[in-house]
């Protein structure tokens, strides 16, 4: 069952300096995101994912098409959805002079909901944080308790908009483990992300944006096995990187 329905979705901007002319960042594009799964959504940048991720978030407003999350439509309902979804961001400034368990528990009272900061430290890993201040966090331990106030309203649908950019190994693969524990729990699961090993290891299905459209959406099994040519001189298979780069080309992005 379908729990977020993409259909149609489209906006553009102003052109910079050029009068009346547009720019379109998200190009009619339609989906379904299964309940229960890791969807993932790739592309290179400007490509339209975070623009995307906004719209159904309902961060952004809507030009044209409509989006529905457990069957509350965005565009009518922007805080109906918002009591069903938890949004990690990519950057996150926090009030420096409250500790963590502080900020947990005003998070809670923006969504009239009493939560347990303990519990949701031991979720992410950061008890032994709990009077810590966001400052003192580490580039991991600061992804891990963004997640954790993405949590505070119990969220149906939880939007990760490039979880692990600039982290280390080890605070990556730490991360991965909050995701499947997270999804093991019950959530759906939408991120965003610059890393192919990631999306392989963690999507159910993936789409790639280019060009403000969807251009390719499957499993990552199904996107290799239509995609990505077996390299020369090793196993007759290819990687995820290598669909990307097949579909998207090769060229550098700004």
């Amino acid at each position: 069952m379908a729990i977020v329905t993409v259909n149609a979705l489209t906006k553009t901007y102003k052109a910079p300096g050029k009068r009346g002319e547009r720019i379109t960042a998200v190009n009619g594009i339609s989906f379904e995101i299964e309940q229960g799964e890791i969807f993932g959504i790739l592309g290179p940048n400007g490509a339209g994912k975070t623009t995307t991720l906004e719209m159904i978030e309902g961060l952004r407003e809507i030009d044209g098409g409509s989006v529905h999350v457990c069957g509350i439509s965005v565009a009518d309902n922007p805080m109906g959805v918002k009591e069903k979804i938890g949004v990690q961001l990519q950057e996150s400034e926090y009030f420096d002079r409250l500790s963590l368990t502080e900020l947990l528990s005003l998070f809670g009272d923006l969504y009239s909901r009493r939560v347990s900061p303990a519990d949701l430290l031991a979720q992410v890993r950061l008890t032994e944080k709990a009077k810590a201040y966001p400052k003192q966090l580490s580039g991991g331990q600061r992804q891990r308790f963004s997640v954790a106030l993405a949590l505070v309203n119990d969220p149906e649908v939880l939007f990760l908009d490039e979880p692990t950019t600039g982290l280390d190994p080890q605070a990556r693969r730490n991360l991965w483990d909050l995701v499947r524990q997270i999804h093991d729990a019950g959530k759906t699961v939408v991120l965003t992300t610059h890393y192919m090993e990631e999306a392989e290891e963690l999507c159910d299905r993936i789409a790639i944006m280019d060009n403000a459209e969807i251009i390719a959406l499957d499993t990552p099994d199904n996107l290799i096995d239509k995609h990505a040519p077996p390299p020369e001189a090793k196993p007759p298979r290819g990687t995820l990187e290598d669909v990307f780069l097949a579909l998207t080309g090769r060229e550098l992005r700004d």
